[in-house]
Order: C-alpha cells, then structure tokens, then sequence
C-alpha cells in the first residue's frame, strides 16, 4: 500500500533517451574509425546533447532503481541498433585477398567483368603454386563479392581487411566520387 508508482511514461522517455544517445554514440565512433572528419563531429553535437540530458534525468532520480534499468537496456539496445545502422549504412572499402589453389583460374577475369579492380599476383603454398588475387571493393558490395568467389572458385581462401587509405590505381575515380 505505501509503494511507490511506477512512472511508465518517465522509464520509456529514460529509456529513448538513452537508446538515441547510445545509437548516435556508436554511429559517431564508426564514422571517426572510417574518417569521416566533418560528419563525426556533427553528429558528436547531438549525442552529448541527449546525453546529459538523459544522464541528469537518472541522476536525479536514483532513488527508483528502476529508472537506472531503463537507463541501462536503453544502452543496450542502442549499441544492438547503432550496429544495424552501421551495417546497412557499410561505409567504406574491403581489401579482399582470394588464394586460389590452382593458377589457371578465370575468376580475375570473371571479377574484372563485373566492375571489380583485380591485382593478380603468384605465391606458394605448401601444396605448390598459388594465383593470389587483390580484389578492393565497396562494403555495401562485400557479401555480393564473397558469394561470387564462392560460386566461381568453392576452394578458395578468402582474407578481408579494411585499408585505410587508398591513392591511385583503378578505384581512385570511383572513390572521388
């Protein structure tokens, strides 16, 4: 009977606070990762914003633990959608290294065809000669690239990084762009 109310309206506003700051948070940090120098520090702008705000909500209300908890799944979430948002924004470039068990391979040509810039060169490995391909793509093409080598070439080793910085050669147009 001497309970306290539960505030449903102020535990979701924590909530979305907290979810908005944690979301902007983690999309701010991948755009600094990809050097994004001038959208980074905007968005920056905001999230302390929402932050302190958010921030001075729970702060002054620590006696209802309950609003810490919204506060908290609010950050969770954020980051679990920030991470979406990243994903499907897939700013950026891949560095695809393919090593191809066999020297005869088509699949720089076949790559090539398909608008991709290939560097080919020759190692061994330790069952002989090896066709190595250098293949940079964009990361909102990187699962349409990996299906393709796995398609064209099932027993290919495939090695992914992201370069950061790229001058010259056949995606310098591409990039300015």
């Amino acid at each position: 009977m001497g309970g306290k109310v539960v505030d449903l309206k102020l535990l979701l506003f924590i909530f979305g606070i907290n979810f908005v700051y944690i979301t902007l948070n983690t999309i701010r940090f991948m755009l600094t990762m990809k050097g994004y120098r001038l959208l980074a520090p905007v968005v920056s702008i905001f999230e302390i914003t929402v932050y302190v705000v958010g921030l001075s909500m729970v702060l002054n209300r620590l006696d209802n633990p309950l609003n810490l908890m919204a506060y908290a799944l609010g950050y969770g979430t954020g980051i679990a959608v920030g991470i979406k948002i990243e994903e499907k924004l897939a700013l950026g470039y891949m560095m695809v290294t393919v090593i191809l068990p066999k020297t005869e391979s088509m699949l720089a040509k076949q790559l090539r065809d398909l608008g991709y810039g290939v560097t080919v060169t020759y190692g061994y490995g330790r069952e002989g000669e090896r066709m190595i391909l250098e293949v940079l793509t964009s990361r909102k093409n990187e699962r349409v690239l990996y299906r393709q080598i796995s398609e064209d070439e099932p027993k290919a080793f495939v090695i992914s990084h992201e370069p950061k910085y790229i001058s010259g050669g056949f995606w310098t147009k591409r990039i300015k762009k």
